[in-house]
């Protein structure tokens, strides 16, 4: 069973990533987000190990190309609670660092930070995605132990990614003290984009999205698109006035300078 597979393999128009592979070490994610996007696989909330995973990686990371980049993770969390004891993660990077692969880490949790030596000694980067919304995030560490996170992977050497994602309007679209305070090396941010699960559950809590005019994009449903520009246009603006690159994530709007995910920062 392949547990390397193609980023994004329906090549969606409003994706502006590079080529990458996505690994997920773990099935289904314990950090319970409210507006979870990947709910719609059976029994998401419940983290399940992988039978095979660490013969299935080496198999598969024998079939990639040279100077491959790999996302862990895009929709399991690479750091759920149970990681701190499992280290399921922490081998796969052992594994990934025997085949020179290029490597983003994508999380919520501090525990990250165990394996800060390991991330060094590769081509890698971290990115920690931090919203503010710790009640929409019922199980994932606090904005605070996240942005503890985020500098001392800053301080480490290792290229820090801050992922501003979801913005909700009027919510936390003005988060700017969490840019402030990480100083990242990139900034990716996104606006809420909710399916119909997600969109039931998120309007049990904030009641008047009920209300919001969205744009359905496939399977998708979007704020009004001149919102969207307005909200992630003052972050943009707000990054680049401090020297900072960013990039929207599917979005649809023009092509950031640079990368949409920081990978320019792995080479």
């Amino acid at each position: 069973m392949r547990v390397i597979r193609p980023f994004d393999p329906w090549k969606s128009p409003l994706c502006t990533c590079p080529e990458k592979y996505s690994f997920n070490p773990y099935t289904g994610c314990a950090h319970g987000c409210i507006y979870c996007y990947a709910t719609y696989i059976p029994n998401f909330y419940r983290l399940r190990e992988k039978k095979g995973l660490f013969r299935n990686l080496e198999k598969d990371l024998k079939d990639l190309p040279a100077n491959a980049l790999i996302s862990m993770s895009n929709s399991s969390d690479p750091y759920p609670p149970a990681e701190r004891y499992r280290e399921i993660t922490r081998r796969c990077i052992e594994i990934l660092k025997e085949y020179d692969v290029r490597l983003m880490v994508v999380t919520k949790s501090d525990i990250v930070l165990r394996d800060l030596k390991i991330l060094s000694e590769m081509r890698s980067a971290v990115s920690i995605t931090i919203t503010g919304l710790d009640e929409l995030e019922p199980n994932a560490p606090s904005t605070e132990r996240r942005i503890e996170a985020l500098k001392a992977v800053k301080d480490s050497g290792i290229p820090a990614i801050l992922r501003l994602d979801p913005v909700i309007p009027g919510i936390n679209d003005r988060r700017f003290e969490i840019i402030e305070k990480t100083t990242p090396d990139h900034v990716v941010t996104s606006t809420l984009k909710l399916k119909a699960d997600s969109m039931a559950r998120m309007g049990k809590r904030l009641l008047w999205l009920k209300n919001v005019s969205f744009e359905e994009k496939g399977v998708y449903r979007y704020f009004p698109e001149k919102m969207r520009r307005e909200v992630l246009y003052r972050i943009k603006n707000f990054c680049e006035n401090i020297g900072i690159s960013v990039g929207f994530c599917r979005e649809g709007f023009e092509p950031p300078s640079r990368s949409c995910d920081g990978s320019h920062l792995l080479g």
